[in-house]
């Protein structure tokens, strides 16, 4: 899988930009503050129809403009493709494949699929739980974009639920018949959080699990004889046990429900729905959902020891590039491989980790690097050359 074409109008500093792409390696360099990063966002973008520096899109839409237009040309063993993506900021995107509108914009997810390495994935090591659960959905998305829906149908439970759980708190002084009606609707609420977290949480599982070798192996190759690194996923509920406090007759019912939609699936579900049972009173109490894979994590270790808190800069850096790499190999295996993007990546490593780490790409069907300097960039990733002065985008070599 590759890009052909990236052709930008009104998307953050550039009002147009059009770049025929190849095969192969493609570097982009210049001054700070020139761009660079805002072409492979656009990337990034289109196949995740979303930022990894911007949580809205407000931001990408070049000042004085109404909206941004991003196109792009896309072959793969499929064929041709191209996707363009209408940003309108406080009204829903308009998203086009090979010029057929579709009606719900993450129906272009899987056309093209990218991993991206940036200086904002060291917030995956050092950040708060949300930045790495966000990794693994977002993995997941991309491994079967049917988990799009998933990640969206709890969300907005999760929001419902959680709006109930505050009003409860605010009529705490109303009659137990009020109370009771509260408690009936958040027995149905409880149902549908199990049911979609269930999903996601399974799903979440068996990524880490297949994530758990590639991450040891790509860390290693990434420092050397250093290590080891590990992951685990954590859940903010322990596994449903028998005799257990939650309701006996809808655990039975969930665990029945196994043999059609799997045991994991089943057990996961029925767990949760215990965990929301004994939570319940402390949740009416504060108001928000205590348990549930919103509160989950992804623990991340080095030398058995957790990352986020003894991990030196270079080893959070390094462990960070881990897990794109093994996100990386896990989206090839059996596939194409998808856009590799290393965004001022080389600038943050040292000469050591600078080279290994373009060993391990350079050999990705497609890799499009940004750089302030281009000796930053290893030569073993020679290729394509854009420099980008004064606005202007021209092809050096």
């Amino acid at each position: 899988m590759y890009l052909t074409r990236l052709a930008l109008t009104d998307f953050r500093s550039w009002a147009v930009a059009d770049v025929s792409l190849e095969p192969g390696v493609t570097v982009f360099s210049g001054p700070n503050g020139e761009g660079k990063t805002n072409l492979v966002e656009a990337v990034g973008y289109v196949a995740t129809l979303g930022s990894h520096r911007a949580a809205q899109d407000a931001p990408l839409v070049r000042r004085g403009a109404e909206r941004a237009v991003l196109r792009a040309a896309v072959t793969s063993t499929d064929g041709s493709s191209i996707l363009e993506i209408e940003v309108n900021p406080g009204r829903a995107n308009r998203v086009r494949l090979n010029r057929a509108p579709l009606t719900r914009p993450r129906e272009i997810l899987g056309v093209l699929r990218t991993v991206l390495f940036a200086p904002e994935d060291l917030a995956l090591v050092k950040g708060d739980p949300g930045e790495r659960r966000r990794f693994l959905d977002d993995l997941l998305v991309a491994m079967a974009p049917r988990y799009a829906a998933v990640r969206g149908d709890y969300d907005r439970v999760l929001r419902q639920r959680s709006a109930l759980l505050k009003s409860a708190g605010l009529k705490s002084g109303r009659s137990a018949q009020a109370r009771d009606a509260i408690a009936a609707t958040l027995d149905v609420w409880d149902a549908h959080l199990a049911r979609t977290g269930a999903e996601l949480l399974v799903g979440r599982e068996r990524l880490v699990r297949a994530l758990r070798p590639l991450v040891e192996r790509s860390y290693t190759a990434v420092v050397g004889a250093q290590g080891p690194a590990a992951i685990a996923y954590r859940r903010s509920f322990g596994e449903a046990a028998p005799g257990g406090t939650g309701n006996t007759a809808e655990r039975q019912n969930a665990e029945k429900s196994a043999g059609t939609r799997g045991a994991e699936l089943g057990m996961a579900e029925a767990g949760l729905r215990d965990a929301l049972a004994d939570a319940r009173t402390s949740e009416l109490d504060r108001g928000v959902c205590l348990v549930g894979p919103h509160r989950d994590e992804l623990e991340l270790f080095i030398r058995e020891m957790p990352a986020r808190g003894y991990a030196s800069h270079g080893e959070s850096w390094s462990l960070a590039l881990a897990l794109r790499l093994a996100s990386f190999d896990l989206l090839r295996a059996g596939r194409e491989d998808p856009v590799l993007i290393l965004d001022d990546v080389f600038a943050e490593l040292d000469a050591g980790r600078r080279d290994r780490l373009a060993a391990l790409v350079a050999g990705a069907e497609q890799v499009l690097v940004t750089a302030a300097a281009p000796a930053d960039v290893p030569p073993v990733l020679a290729g394509a050359r854009f420099t980008i002065s004064g606005g202007v985008l021209t092809r050096a070599g």
